[in-house]
């Protein structure tokens, strides 16, 4: 096993307990994309299994969009430390060209094609949650793309049950993405950049680049900047809603 810090084990185990991620009996699939993340997460899982009171069975898929990726790497490394781990085939990216719509983000596509093809390997195979890596500053991100450019109060919730019905549970809702990127230092993992990203090859196509993102993202910089405690702050008030504050219609 790699090296865990003990903050990254209790904030996975407090968002478990607080939110019921994780229970006995559980089939939980992982999308693996190799990236920091999920690579964490995956060994937070293979983790939690050898030392949770209840027992559970987890495996890793890893979609490929049909351009070629080679992920003999990542799926040598889930094979070293006793991860079972899968690739999917598809043709994504051969697709997009004609499905895409001109001046539409691709990454907004192919998150929604690749949530699509999980959530159908899930419900063939017989799992019952799909675990996705998404860290805190990915909610508070969400969070201002929605309330700036949608007019939304809207973020990532740690677990929610899909239209398809497979529960999709975030055990890293309370991580911050530093951490995730020291880990992977720490331990020298082999990580997938943004070279596997169907995006990077549309570059030069009439899509769009996902700018709202880093925007979201440079604007938490700043604010974290003038309060550090800014994301403990967001991170409470997600879970401290005041329904009667807001303007809704009667009903």
């Amino acid at each position: 096993m790699i090296k865990l810090s003990k903050k990254l084990i209790r904030q996975v185990a407090r968002a478990n307990a607080k939110f019921r991620l994780i229970g006995e009996g559980d089939r939980v699939l992982l999308g693996l994309s190799g990236g920091k993340d999920s690579l964490a997460l995956a060994h937070l899982l293979k983790r939690m299994q050898g030392h949770a009171p209840f027992k559970f069975s987890f495996e890793a898929l890893t979609l490929s969009y049909g351009m070629g990726e080679d992920y003999a790497a990542l799926h040598a490394h889930c094979a070293a430390h006793g991860i079972k781990h899968s690739v999917l085939e598809s043709n994504i990216y051969e697709i997009s060209g004609d499905t895409i719509r001109e001046n539409s983000s691709f990454c907004s596509y192919f998150s929604r094609m690749r949530r699509g093809a999980l959530y159908s390997y899930a419900l063939e195979k017989g799992f019952n949650k799909l675990a996705l890596a998404h860290h805190l500053d990915d909610a508070a991100e969400s969070f201002f793309m929605n309330f700036i450019h949608n007019g939304a109060l809207r973020t990532l919730a740690p677990i929610y049950r899909s239209k398809r019905g497979v529960e999709v549970i975030r055990p890293l809702i309370f991580v911050r993405e530093r951490q995730l990127r020291a880990n992977a230092l720490e331990n020298e993992l082999e990580v997938i950049g943004n070279e596997f990203c169907p995006g990077m090859r549309l570059s030069e196509k009439n899509v769009k680049f996902p700018h709202a993102r880093e925007e979201a993202k440079q604007l938490l910089s700043r604010l974290e900047g003038e309060n550090p405690k800014i994301f403990t702050s967001l991170r409470s008030a997600f879970s401290n809603l005041h329904h009667e504050t807001f303007w809704e219609e009667n009903r």
